[in-house]
């Protein structure tokens, strides 16, 4: 019996001294935001303070464009997944992008809410400090979650939707991303927030992208950099470990406004039978599929991508 207990003893001594040295090794300090703000902003960026945060956004295109495109990114994103998006957009539309509390350079939420309660009254506000009275909203997962709840509370502020990916269904993955899997770890929560391998964040976005020839150093390098912004880690874990299905969904079916559902085919984070659930419960919408595109199209497929989104907004732009 002693010699079992001392043996225990000496794994449990060796499992500690793993996870110290692993510490040691992959220990990422924060990143201070003006250091991030110096590499990341651009001069179309601009801060307003909604909910007690700086928040970072874009305001791009004709500044006389009343009824912008907003877009929304996704968990472990930033505005800048829309980058090629804009590049297209911009020309004709006013396009208005913004990290979301949590992420990017905007940072965490001082009260730890990252709740769909949450987004949608954030938004709201955003929408006020900024003077957006009406757009047309889209969003990728996280981003297309609050974009249809938003719609809900505000039917009259959207005239048309555009979800990629989205969240929402109570459906489950057949592949979760190796960050997600790890913040959801009990007892990991402090080693997590001082320590990031760049390797994980690496194989988290392969493992959202179809195609990972696409995955380069330069995009790991930014989503790595962002997610170390100081606050932004404790922020990821307490939104994995926080978030809880709701019945919402059930409501989908009284979105009327014209809705454009976007899907990659090899997605396995929120997988293609989410489209098809939208496309049945949606009364107004159009789906298009892209077969060799994963959780992320508008970065994998900018292109093919948007040119679906510019046809949608033609055929469907509202008086203003």
């Amino acid at each position: 019996m002693k010699n079992a207990l001392r043996l225990f003893g000496w794994m449990v001594l060796g499992l500690v001294g793993l996870v110290v040295g692993a510490a040691a090794v992959f220990y990422e300090p924060d990143l201070p935001p003006d250091a991030l703000r110096e590499k990341y902003a651009t001069g179309a960026s601009r801060f307003v303070h909604v909910a007690g945060l700086p928040v970072h956004y874009r305001d791009e295109g004709p500044a006389a464009d009343t009824l912008p495109v907003v877009l929304l990114h996704g968990t472990g994103a930033s505005l800048l997944t829309w980058e090629g998006w804009v590049r297209e957009l911009k020309p004709a539309h006013r396009v208005v992008r913004l990290d979301l509390p949590g992420y990017g350079l905007t940072g965490p939420n001082a009260d730890h809410d990252y709740s769909s309660g949450f987004y949608t009254n954030f938004l709201e506000e955003f929408f006020q400090k900024t003077g957006i009275r009406r757009c047309h909203l889209g969003g990728n997962s996280l981003g297309g979650g609050i974009a249809w709840r938003y719609a809900l509370a505000h039917p009259k502020r959207v005239p048309s939707l555009i979800l990629v990916d989205a969240g929402g269904y109570p459906l489950p993955p057949k592949e979760t991303p190796l960050a997600f899997r790890l913040a959801r770890v009990p007892g990991l929560r402090g080693v997590l927030t001082k320590v990031t391998p760049r390797f994980v964040v690496a194989q988290s976005i392969r493992q959202v992208y179809a195609d990972n020839r696409l995955v380069s150093d330069s995009l790991v390098d930014q989503y790595f950099d962002l997610a170390r912004r100081a606050g932004n880690r404790e922020a990821f874990i307490r939104r994995m470990r926080g978030y809880a299905p709701d019945s919402a969904w059930r409501r989908i079916p009284a979105l009327r406004m014209p809705t454009l559902v976007l899907w990659g085919q090899q997605d396995r984070l929120i997988p293609v039978e989410n489209a098809h659930r939208f496309h049945r419960d949606l009364p107004n919408d159009t789906l298009v599929i892209f077969p060799h595109a994963g959780h992320v199209p508008m970065e994998e497929q900018p292109i093919a991508t948007v040119r679906a989104v510019l046809q949608f907004l033609r055929e469907h732009a509202p008086p203003r």
